[in-house]
């Protein structure tokens, strides 16, 4: 009882959601609990549609959902898939593992990105630049960025577990809010997202100024 009230008292705090939002867990974080994947989607469809209802903002929700699991060894996680797909059941789901791309569904954007890494994908910008003979002196932030293999730009970055952040989406998340949950990704609860949320909400985003 504490916890629905603890969560509905979070929820009413909440009238500004960010558009873009990714999770950056471990390997063995998804290893141990993949269904979190699935919940976290849920979680955010259900808290865009009760603040969209509540400031009959329409446009102001969640709108696309990036999990990052760092992984040396992507080929490990393949066991986690069948969890992984049921996310393709309630969102648009973009699953990124190895060299292998899988699409399905519909609604809110999600991608789960296993194993990438950012500096490999500014790379793979630079070489994709080199064999389509761009011009170093028309080389600029926006060209960048059309190369680049994902285009989100997140305005939270959450890290659960720890203290770290991986190197993906290292051009994208320049200006991002950082938050960091002592919970582990197994213990991860609606209000601890909740919380991520409100202090979000709290927050005067400066952009690098």
């Amino acid at each position: 009882m504490l916890y629905w009230l603890y969560a509905r008292l979070l929820m009413k705090q909440i009238t500004v959601l960010p558009g873009h939002i990714c999770f950056m867990i471990s390997g063995q974080d998804l290893a141990e609990a993949p269904e979190m994947l699935y919940h976290v989607t849920a979680w955010c469809n259900e808290i865009s549609a009760q603040v969209s209802r509540r400031t009959q903002e329409a446009t102001g929700g969640i709108r696309s959902l990036m999990f990052h699991i760092a992984t040396p060894s992507p080929e490990s996680l393949e066991q986690c898939l069948p969890e992984i797909r049921k996310i393709g059941t309630i969102a648009h789901l973009a699953i990124h593992i190895g060299d292998r791309e899988e699409v399905t569904g519909q609604g809110m954007d999600v991608v789960v990105a296993v194993g990438k890494s950012g500096r490999e994908e500014i790379t793979e910008c630079i070489r994709k630049m080199a064999r389509d003979h761009v011009a170093p002196d028309s080389v600029d932030e926006s060209l960048l960025e059309s190369y680049l293999t994902f285009q989100y730009t997140p305005d939270v970055v959450i890290k659960s577990g720890g203290d770290f952040l991986t190197d993906f989406l290292i051009w994208q998340s320049v200006y991002s809010e950082l938050f960091f949950s002592d919970v582990n990704w197994k213990l991860f609860r609606q209000v601890d997202f909740l919380r991520v949320l409100r202090d979000y909400h709290s927050r005067i985003r400066r952009f690098g100024k």
